[in-house]
Parts: C-alpha cells; structure tokens; sequence
C-alpha cells in the first residue's frame, strides 16, 4: 500500500512541493464553507417558496367578524363593499342583508379570506351546514369557496365557486371570476340540476392547480375550467343570500380547511 509521508522530500522541489501542498490545503479549508453556502443556497433556491402549508377549523368561537386570532380577512372590515362572515361555536355563516335589492348591491356577498402568503396551486374544502331549505325556487341561498383571493378597499378579485343549498331542479354549481368592483364578475362555469346543489353534511371541495379549477362534492368531480387571470391570492369562503332576509343562519359551513402544500 503506498504511504504518503513528508519525511524523505528533500531539496528546493521538495520544499516546493510541501509548500504548495500545505497552499493547496489551506485554501480548500478555506473556501470549504463558501462551497457549503453556495449548496445550501442552491437548495433554498429550489425550495417552493410562499408555501403557507395548511389551516382547518371547526369554527370554535362566537366572533362577528370571524378572526380566529387575526388569521382572516372580512368583505365590509377589509372590502368595504361586501359583508362580513360571522361565527357561533361549530358555525361560519354570512351576515348579508339579503331581500330583493337592485345590481350591483345584492352582489356584496359574505367574503372572509384567510390572511398571509399562500402559494398559488391551493385546495379549499367545507362541510356545509343547510337546513330549512326553500323548494319554491324563490330564495337563493349559497355556500362559496374561494380561491386566489384579494380583498381591499371597493376591491375584492379571484375565483368565486358557489353552490345552491338546494337539491330541486333548481340546484347550481358555478364557477365564477370576481373583476374587483361590486358586482362586477365574469361566469366561467355554470352547471344547473339537482346533483350540483348540496344539502347538510355535504363536503365540498375546489382545487386551483396551475390554471385548473376543479370542483367536487362528497369526492365526486362535477365542473371543471380553465382560466388564466389570477395566479396568486388567497384561499377563503363566502356565502349570498337573495329572495328572504333573516335566515343567513339556515346555511353555511360546520368545518373548513385550505391549503397550498
């Protein structure tokens, strides 16, 4: 087996040689942490960055506008222009005036968005809460979920997925684009019948993936869009109301979650 030993070099080439060697080592101890930064940076850089990771809630807490700590946005606090989300324990519903109004004001839905910085590709899902449901055809009540969502001041944009409480002929499932202004929104999906309303203890879901929307209802895919507008927002809920006032506690959502992972 060869030995390396500094012992039998001898003479200037010799001395050259060790020094150069010792050279050699101190300037790879040198830049032997710069080469460990430049690694970690690289996997840094390849890490998926604005990922906010999951939120679920079963609603615990009584709060008019729903806060739950600070961690969501709300229609009329934040919007303005829209109406707030309220809570009682186990139950998120809306507080919108609801009647027969003119456009755009009927359009100022309950909205509340989660908060904070969320990666574009998302999921929302709720379990709805429906009772006491109208068969004439006369009131609309609706659970929405939210995808990619603004709201500002007079502004509020993003993906709007909205479901009658209703299992009548009359039942819809719709996909809708909100511009920013009250009232102002772009259909980009609508799928009426029976099987596209939802009733209590139904799960509903939504996905954005790249520029895919996809809905489902207890697991099963009903709609299906593209669009290109919106890549980046927040995950959030909403519901309307139109055609009664005083039953905004009739419909809403038991639990709900979101993530971007």
């Amino acid at each position: 087996m060869p030995s390396h030993s500094f012992r039998n070099v001898n003479g200037p080439k010799g001395k050259l040689v060790v020094r150069s060697s010792m050279i050699s080592l101190a300037v790879m101890l040198g830049l032997w942490p710069l080469g460990a930064r430049s690694v970690n940076m690289l996997r840094a850089a390849l890490t998926p960055a604005g990922l906010h990771g999951s939120y679920s809630t079963n609603f615990p807490r009584a709060e008019n506008p729903i806060s739950e700590g600070g961690k969501w946005y709300n229609g009329q606090t934040n919007g303005l222009d829209w109406a707030n989300v309220r809570t009682s324990p186990g139950f998120a519903f809306g507080t919108e005036i609801g009647g027969s109004r003119p456009e755009p004001q009927k359009y100022d839905d309950s909205t509340a968005l989660l908060e904070g910085t969320w990666g574009p590709n998302q999921m929302v899902q709720g379990t709805v809460h429906s009772v006491n449901q109208n068969q004439d055809g006369k009131v609309w009540e609706e659970v929405e979920l939210r995808l990619r969502s603004s709201i500002s001041p007079h502004n509020c944009s993003g993906y709007e997925i909205m479901f009658r409480c209703s299992k009548t002929s009359q039942a819809y499932c719709n996909i809708a684009r909100w511009e920013g202004p009250l009232g102002k929104f772009t259909y980009l999906k609508q799928m009426g019948g029976s099987k596209y309303g939802v009733k209590n203890g139904d799960v509903v879901k939504a996905t954005m993936i790249g520029n895919v929307i996809t809905v489902y209802i207890n697991g099963v895919q009903m709609v299906q869009v593209t669009d290109n507008k919106f890549t980046s927002g927040n995950p959030g809920i909403g519901f309307f109301i139109d055609g009664a006032t005083g039953v905004n506690r009739d419909f809403g959502y038991s639990s709900f979650m979101a993530t971007d992972k």
